[in-house]
C-alpha cells in the first residue's frame, strides 16, 4: 500500500511495501523490504516517488547520508532507483524491537535538498524458538498442594510479530497442567501448575518435554527437556513480601553497585525453611548483567549499563526453600541517562570562497549534529564562536545550514575562521568544537571616493596654456581591477563652449591642466565635475566639482560713460553766474571692466580754463565749483578730466568736460559762435536735424488738429507756427544712475523750445527752465537753439502762450 501524507489528507494507492510522507520542510518516503534480500535488489523508484528527474539527481549530486550507520542501501542515480547494498538482518539490525527500521538522508545540492528516507525491514521466519539450556531440573515435593505453580525456562525467538514465539506446548502427562503468561513487553513464558497430587512412591522422576512454536509459514519450534524430582513432604514454600520491586539505576554505575533487595520467607522449619535466590530462567542473559547473593537477595550491577541499550529492565527472581518450594517475584529496574555523549559535527558540505555580495542569508555549509544521550542530555544547540557576521540554523533534524547573518564586506573581513560549538543541555554539559576556514572574494561594490567634497584653485588670466592647475586623487578600497581608477572630465558648457576648451585632466593621476589663456573678463570662474571610474565590470564612478578661480590683472583702461564725448556737436553745461561755492556742475561717470583694486577709480583735473574756479572729487567725478562765479569768468570753461584706476600699473583715460557760465541762453550762443569748429558742416548731422524737423513738425500737426476742435480762436496762431520752418530738435541725456548713491543726473527728460529768426538779439519766450540744463551747440545752424525741458508740460498744457517776435 502507498500512503501520500500532503496536509491533513491521506491518499491510498494500490503500491505494495511503500510509505511517502510530504510537507512543507521535506519530502518523506518510507519503504517497507523483508530483510535477507539479496543484494541488488530494488527497493524502490527513488526519483518517481519524490517527483524528481534523473537530471536533478545527476546536476544535484545526489547521495546518501548515513552518518556512522552501515550502508545498506545504493542510490543509482542513473536510475532513480535505491537498491540493497548489503545483506540486512532484521534480528541484527534491531533486535526485538519493531518495527524495525532504519533512517538516513538523501541530499542534493544547487540548491540543497534534504529528502529522508525509512526504510522499514519486514521479519521473515528464519529464527527457530530456542531454549538457553538443554533441559531443565525441578525437585518437587510430594506435598505440593494442587495449583501450585513452577515457572518454565522460556524459549528466545529473534523473530518477532507472527513468525515470533507464540505458544508452549507441554508433552501430555496425569500431574501437571502448562499456562501461558504475557509480560507487559510483550514476552510469553510459562508456568507448569500441578493438577494433580504427587506420589513419590509411585512415581520418583518424571521427564517431560516443552515444545515452543512460533508462528511462521513453515512453522519452526524449539524444545527442552524438563525432569522432575519429586522430594518428600515440604508442604510450605516460600513467599515474596512484594509481587513486584521497582528500582533505579544510573547508566555507566560501576560494578558491585546494589540495586535493590528482594525477601521472601518460608514458615517450615530446618533445611525446608532455608530459603536461596536465584534469577529466573524465564529471561536469558539477565545473570549477565546483574548478580544477586542467594542467601540475602541483593541484587549488584555486574556491569556496566547503557542507558542507549537498555533504558528499563524487567525480570524475575524466585525464591526456594531446601524442600523444593518455590515463588517468584517480578523485579522492575529502570535505567536512568547520564550525559555521557558528547554531539557529533560531521560536515555534509563547504563552500570556500564565497562572493561578498551575497545576500544575508546566503548557505556557505551544511553539517549534520548527533547526540545519543536522551532528554536533555541529547538536546543539541549549536552556536557560532565569536563575532562573526554568520549565523547557525535548523532546517531539518538533526541537520544546520551555516548560513550569512549580513551582507559580507571584503573591504572590512578578507578571510575568517568559523567556529561551530554544539553543545547539548546535559548537567554538567558536554560540548565539541568544528573550524571552518572561509575566504572573501571581491566584487566591484565600492565606487572611487575622493577625500573631499569640493576642490578650488586660483590661476591668474592671460596664463600659458597647458600650466597645470591642481590634481585630485580619488581611493577605490576594492582590489586588483576594481580598484584602478581612471579620471574623465565630463561634458559640461561654460559661456557656450565645451568645457574641454578650458581645462583638460590626465586619466592616470587626476592633474587637472589649463588647455588655454583665460581671460578674466570673458571668464571669471569655470566650474566642472571630474569623474573617478574604477575598471570594474560594471564600473563604478563618483564625481567632484572643481572650481578654478581666475585672478583678474589690471589689462583694461577705464572707460568713460558721461559725459559723451560726440564727433560733430558740442556737448556743454551751463552753470548760472549766480552759482554758489559747491553748485554741481556735472558728473563724469566711468567703469572699468577689471575687478578689485584694478576698477577702483579715481577723477583728477588735468587741465581747464580756469583752475580755480571748478574741482573733481577724487572718488565720485563730480565736478563742483570751488569758488563763487563772477562777470568776470570767461563763458566758455573747458575741462579735461583724467580717470585713472588703482591698478599695478594703473591705466587712465581722459575726458573734456565743456561748461558754458551764463545765465541765458542768448549768452550761451554768443559765446560759443567763435569756436574754431563752428563753421564746419557736418552732413550727417543735417540729416539727423532735417529727421527731427519732421518728427517735431507731425506732432505740431497733430496737436493743431487738437486745438483746432477745443479753440477755433487759436487757429490762426498754430498756422503761423506750422509755416514758421523752424528746426526744434529734442535732446535726451543719457539716464545714468549714480551706483554711489551721490549721483546727480536725473530721470526724467526735460526740454525747453526758443524760437527765433536768424538775427541773434531776438527776443525769446522760454518756458519754466528745469534744474539741470544741458546745451547742443550745432555749428551749422547758429540760428537755432534747443532747450530740454519737461515734454509733458507743453502737451498737458495747450493752452500755454509761445511768442515769437
Amino acid at each position: 500500500m502507498i500512503f501520500i501524507r500532503a496536509g491533513t489528507h491521506l491518499i491510498q494507492g494500490s503500491f505494495p511495501l511503500l510509505f511517502v510522507f510530504l510537507n512543507q520542510a521535506e519530502a518523506q518516503i518510507r519503504y517497507s523490504i523483508p530483510e535477507e534480500m539479496k543484494k541488488s535488489s530494488l527497493v524502490g523508484n527513488v526519483a518517481q516517488d519524490l517527483g524528481l528527474d534523473l537530471k536533478r539527481l545527476r546536476s544535484g549530486r545526489a547521495r546518501i547520508v548515513t552518518g556512522e550507520n552501515i550502508q545498506y542501501t545504493e542510490l543509482k542515480t542513473d536510475k532513480g532507483t535505491l537498491v540493497v547494498n548489503e545483506r540486512i538482518d532484521r534480528e541484527q539490525l534491531c533486535g526485538d524491537v519493531t518495527p524495525c527500521s532504519f533512517t538516513f538522508e538523501i541530499l542534493l545540492e544547487k540548491p540543497m535538498e534534504l529528502h529522508p528516507v525509512t526504510i522499514e525491514v519486514l521479519d521473515v521466519n528464519d529464527n527457530a524458538p530456542t531454549f538457553q539450556n538443554s533441559h531443565l531440573e525441578f525437585e518437587i515435593s510430594e506435598s505440593a498442594a494442587l495449583g501450585s505453580r513452577f515457572v518454565l525456562e522460556s524459549a528466545d525467538d529473534a523473530d518477532v510479530g507472527g513468525n515470533g514465539l507464540q505458544n508452549y506446548i507441554l508433552t501430555p502427562n496425569d500431574n501437571f497442567a502448562l499456562k501461558q503468561h504475557v509480560n507487559p513487553d510483550g514476552s510469553k513464558y510459562a508456568e507448569m501448575v500441578l493438577q494433580k497430587p504427587l506420589d513419590r512412591e509411585e512415581q520418583p522422576r518424571l521427564s517431560l518435554k516443552l515444545l515452543a512454536v512460533d508462528g511462521g509459514n513453515p512453522q519452526r519450534s524449539g524444545t527442552v527437556n524438563i525432569d522432575v524430582n519429586i522430594l518428600d513432604a515440604n508442604d510450605n514454600a516460600p513467599v515474596f513480601n512484594q509481587s513486584v520491586y521497582k528500582a533505579t539505576v544510573i547508566e555507566n554505575a560501576p560494578k558491585g553497585t546494589h540495586i535493590v533487595t528482594v525477601n521472601a520467607s518460608d514458615v517450615d522449619s530446618g533445611s525446608y525453611g532455608r530459603v536461596t535466590f536465584f534469577f529466573s530462567k524465564s529471561r536469558a542473559g539477565i545473570a549477565d548483567l546483574f548478580d544477586i547473593d542467594e542467601v540475602t537477595g541483593r541484587i549488584f550491577v555486574a556491569r556496566e549499563l547503557d542507558f542507549e541499550k537498555d533504558k528499563k529492565i524487567e525480570f524475575r527472581v524466585e525464591a526456594k526453600d531446601q524442600g523444593g518450594l518455590t515463588d517468584s517475584s517480578k523485579v522492575e529496574i529502570e535505567v536512568i541517562d547520564v550525559n555521557d555523549n558528547a554531539p557529533v559535527i560531521n560536515v555534509m558540505s563547504f563552500t570556500s570562497p564565497v562572493s561578498e555580495d551575497s545576500p544575508a542569508g546566503t548557505t556557505i555549509g551544511i553539517i549534520n549534529v548527533k547526540d545519543v544521550d536522551s532528554g536533555e542530555n541529547g538536546q543539541v544547540r549549536c552556536t557560532i564562536e565569536g563575532g562573526v557576521p554568520f549565523k547557525i540554523k535548523s532546517n531539518v533534524r538533526n541537520y544546520y545550514a551555516l548560513i550569512t547573518d549580513a551582507g559580507l564586506d571584503r573591504e572590512h573581513l578578507s578571510e575568517c575562521n568559523i567556529t561551530v560549538i554544539a553543545s547539548d543541555a546535559g548537567s554538567p554539559p558536554l560540548s565539541s568544537k568544528r573550524t571552518f576556514y572561509l575566504k572573501v572574494s571581491d566584487v566591484n561594490d565600492n565606487a572611487p571616493i575622493f577625500p573631499r567634497s569640493f576642490y578650488s584653485a586660483l590661476i591668474g588670466e592671460n596664463n600659458s596654456p597647458g600650466i597645470s592647475v591642481l590634481s585630485v586623487n580619488a581611493k577605490d578600497p576594492d582590489e586588483n581591477q576594481n580598484a584602478r581608477v581612471s579620471y574623465i572630465l565630463e561634458e559640461y558648457e561654460i559661456s557656450g563652449s565645451p568645457v574641454s576648451q578650458y581645462v583638460s585632466v590626465n586619466a592616470e593621476n587626476g592633474v587637472i591642466r589649463a588647455v588655454s589663456s583665460y581671460d578674466y573678463e570673458q571668464v571669471k570662474e569655470l566650474v566642472f565635475i571630474v569623474k573617478a571610474q574604477d575598471g570594474g565590470s560594471p564600473p563604478l564612478s563618483s564625481n567632484v566639482t572643481v572650481k578654478i578661480l581666475i585672478q583678474d590683472q589690471n589689462d583694461n583702461p577705464p572707460q568713460v560713460l558721461y559725459p559723451v564725448q560726440t564727433g560733430g556737436s558740442l556737448v556743454a553745461e551751463m552753470v548760472p553766474r549766480s552759482a554758489d561755492v559747491g553748485y554741481l556742475v556735472t558728473k563724469v561717470v566711468a567703469v572699468d571692466v577689471d575687478s578689485g583694486q584694478n576698477a577702483w577709480l579715481s577723477y583728477k583735473l588735468q587741465k581747464a580754463t580756469d583752475r580755480a574756479l571748478f574741482e573733481v572729487g577724487l572718488q565720485n567725478g563730480e565736478i563742483r565749483t570751488i569758488r563763487q562765479v563772477t562777470d568776470k569768468d570767461a563763458v566758455k570753461q573747458r575741462l579735461t578730466v583724467i580717470v585713472e584706476d588703482n591698478g599695478q600699473p594703473s591705466r587712465s583715460a581722459t575726458v573734456i568736460v565743456n561748461v558754458a557760465v551764463a545765465d541765458s541762453f542768448p549768452e550761451v550762443l554768443s559765446g560759443f559762435t567763435d569756436f574754431t569748429h563752428d563753421k564746419e558742416y557736418n552732413d550727417n548731422l543735417t540729416f539727423y536735424l532735417v529727421l527731427a524737423l519732421a518728427v517735431v513738425s507731425f506732432l505740431f500737426v497733430t496737436c493743431l488738429v487738437v486745438i483746432i476742435s477745443v479753440k477755433i480762436y487759436r487757429w490762426r496762431q498754430s498756422r503761423i507756427l506750422y509755416h514758421s520752418n523752424l528746426p526744434v530738435i529734442p535732446y535726451y541725456p543719457p539716464r545714468y544712475s549714480d551706483t554711489l548713491g551721490t549721483g546727480t543726473l536725473q530721470h526724467v527728460y526735460n526740454y525747453e523750445v526758443c524760437r527765433t529768426t536768424d538775427s541773434r538779439k531776438s527776443d525769446c519766450k522760454f518756458g519754466r527752465a528745469g534744474s539741470q540744463n544741458v546745451l547742443i551747440m550745432d555749428p551749422s545752424s547758429t540760428g537755432t537753439m534747443q532747450r530740454i525741458q519737461n515734454e509733458k508740460s507743453i502737451l498737458d498744457e495747450p493752452d500755454s502762450p509761445i511768442e515769437v517776435s
